[in-house]
């Protein structure tokens, strides 16, 4: 990777160049470089194979420069960006393809103003995570296979098995300057394990994963644990009617509803759209009252957390729902100020915006890349960070399952999207692996993955809540950056419809 001293000298050095430019009225520079480690896990019982991959890296550098130029007596915007090459002459290219790109925005309302410092300090990443090698790469992949074919072998079985996964390893540093005063720079990293077991024999499948900021931390052998031994108990899977069931989400499907369901329509550009499901709600109960979600970049043992936004902003805390009340959304610099100028924005939120500007807190805004959040290529957009769901009056798992009596432990659902766009609220998903049926407060039978699919609206589910665990399981979604803790979430009366063999 490009050095963090080499980004913060080219962009305190563009900034000077652009000084020198009287058509520019403000500019600001971001620079990053990236890197994304990965090691494959890829093991069959009954083909030869290697049982690891060679590890894979993929590097990638450069700058996005966003530019305000004098037009008359007026101002237009452009944005440029200059791939693998980091320097003043990147910078001066980067300025040329914004002014072919200039734009009148009239929602534009100037670049980000210096905030407070930031909550986290420089040393705050593993630097052990930052420099790790290949070697140590290939042996968080052998533990991971072994956790899991440790855990088959103790269970007599060695047929018909197939182990898949990987383990990520997202390395980031950026330096950010602007004409506004702002000297940003930053660098971290985070570390996944997620594994998947087959016992094809069985028509069984299980998954575990684990996430880490740590390297010392990262447990990949549990990973391995875990989704073998949800592939035993999972074999001879039952089907079930298509009808209205008593569910348990588990941490995964909660975290997947939550990123393709409700955080959208948490987003402030979406409800500025007004294409969010929580249109005009503002102030009012959206969920059960025992239900809290916040989206934290700043807390400095989670993955996600980072000193500065992408627009050079301290990160923070933002509450979104409290105790059932929507109280805030997912904002960054430009949609924050386009919502407190807009006067149709009342009808949108639900409230008039500038009595609750803290709602729009800009802590949210970074440059979202194949599961990276700082990618040079494009402006800032709206990302969450880590998000955390509380529960205001937890249950036991085991009482979880009790309290049930009869229904689903759903564990792992794919495809999850809207129907008829966020604003209805209508969803679809097919749940996949890891559940099981529940008869007198009792697991009784793993359930057929791929037999059945959800099909209900996120208003239900939100309001019909039998109880919530204590549990704060992370969770990556596939091809997005941010990670969520989520609880198990018993619900009752939801739509499942069965899928033909």
């Amino acid at each position: 990777m490009i050095s963090l001293d080499i980004l913060k000298k080219i962009a305190a050095d563009g900034l000077e160049y652009i000084r020198t430019q009287h058509d520019i009225l403000d500019a600001e520079i971001f620079i990053s470089s990236l890197s994304h480690l990965l090691c494959r896990i890829n093991y069959t019982s009954h083909i030869p194979c290697n049982g690891i991959e060679e590890p894979k890296s993929t590097l990638s550098y450069g700058i996005g420069v966003q530019v305000v130029f004098k037009e008359g007596n007026g101002k237009r915007t452009g944005f440029g960006n200059y791939t693998g090459d980091i320097s003043v002459e990147g910078i001066k290219d980067s300025i040329e393809k914004a002014r072919l790109s200039v734009v009148e925005d009239p929602d534009f309302y100037g670049l980000p103003a210096p905030s407070e410092p930031p909550l986290l300090q420089p040393e705050y990443h593993d630097k052990q995570l930052m420099n790790i090698g290949d070697e140590e790469l290939v042996d968080l992949g052998w533990r991971g296979l072994t956790g899991s074919l440790n855990t088959l072998n103790d269970h007599d079985i060695s047929e018909s098995v197939i182990v898949g996964g990987d383990i990520s390893i997202i390395q980031e540093r950026m330096a950010l300057s602007s004409t506004k005063g702002i000297m940003a720079w930053d660098e971290a990293a985070y570390a996944s394990a997620s594994i998947t077991t087959m016992i094809e024999s069985d028509n069984a499948k299980g998954s575990g994963w684990e996430i880490g900021m740590k390297l010392g931390s990262l447990a990949p052998e549990k990973a391995g644990k875990d989704a073998a031994m949800s592939a035993i108990n999972s074999r001879h899977g039952r089907r079930l009617p298509s009808g209205s069931y008593k569910l348990i989400l588990g941490p995964q499907p909660v975290a997947d509803l939550l990123g393709n369901i409700v955080l959208p329509s948490l987003t402030l550009s979406v409800v500025d759209a007004a294409s969010s499901t929580f249109l005009k709600k503002y102030g009012r109960m959206v969920s059960d009252r025992r239900i809290s979600i916040r989206d934290n970049g700043s807390m400095r043992e989670l993955p996600m957390s980072r000193r500065y936004t992408c627009e050079g902003l301290a990160t923070g805390q933002t509450e979104l729902i409290s105790n059932g009340v929507l109280v805030g959304y997912l904002s960054n610099n430009y949609y924050r100020n386009k919502v407190l100028n807009d006067p149709s924005a009342r009808d949108k939120i639900g409230a008039d915006t500038a009595s609750i500007e803290k709602a729009f807190l800009p802590h949210n805004g970074f440059r979202p890349g194949e599961s990276m959040m700082r990618n040079f290529m494009g402006r800032p957009s709206i990302v969450p960070t880590n998000v955390v769901v509380d529960a205001s009056e937890a249950i036991d798992p085991d009482d979880l399952i009790k309290v049930v009596g009869n229904g689903i432990y759903i564990g792992r659902i794919w495809y999850t999207y809207p129907i008829n766009g966020l604003l209805a609220g209508d969803f679809t998903c097919t749940v996949i692996g890891d559940s099981y049926i529940i008869e007198d407060g009792k697991i009784a039978a793993p359930l057929k993955p791929n037999s059945i699919r959800i099909a209900d609206n996120i208003h239900n589910l939100l309001n019909q809540v039998i109880g919530i665990t204590a549990i704060h399981k992370p969770v990556i979604l596939w091809g997005s950056p941010e990670v969520i803790y989520s609880p198990e979430i018993a619900v009752y009366d939801i739509s499942l419809h069965s899928i033909g063999e």
